[in-house]
């Protein structure tokens, strides 16, 4: 009976040392400092809905669009294609109340589906309380982005995904 246990023990931990010797081995390596990237699930394009309010004047906690939770901070991008490219509405909120954050310096890295990258700032709209931008990309696919904030110094980091 003892040599069945010990059997089905080392079964188990080779199993185990297999998986973890899987997740560590990607065989990317940086000299810079990790950086925390939270990432939306891919979601198919969106139609940007209107913004809405609640009673208090504070907006609601999602417009449609890819959510990503980073920390206390509320990160969601709509994307609305159009013909001369896509619209990025970007909601940059704090807090269980999702007090829109109006002060950030909030960047897109969008990389199109030949893999080609491009930087595009985004500016904030104060009476939609998000970022926006529009994206001059016409080829059909998949795209990337990864939207980088500074929130006072603070950086804050989400990935998201579109198609057009």
């Amino acid at each position: 009976m003892t040599i069945k246990k010990t059997l089905t023990f080392s079964v188990v931990a080779l199993g185990l040392a297999l998986t973890l010797g899987a997740c560590g081995s990607s065989g990317e390596q940086s000299s810079a400092p990790a950086e925390a990237v939270a990432e939306a699930p891919a979601v198919e394009t969106q139609a940007a809905p209107a913004p809405s309010a609640g009673g208090d004047g504070q907006m609601q906690a999602s417009q449609g669009g890819q959510v990503v939770e980073s920390g206390p901070y509320h990160l969601e991008l709509v994307t609305a294609n159009e013909p001369t490219g896509v619209h990025l509405d970007f909601f940059l909120q704090k807090g269980d109340t999702h007090e829109a954050i109006a002060d950030a310096k909030v960047m897109a890295q969008i990389q199109s589906p030949d893999g080609t990258q491009e930087s595009i700032e985004l500016t904030y709209d104060a009476d939609g309380a998000h970022y926006t931008a529009m994206v001059p990309v016409t080829a059909a696919g998949d795209y990337n982005v990864a939207i980088l904030s500074d929130i006072g110094g603070e950086k804050v980091n989400g990935r998201f995904t579109f198609a057009k």
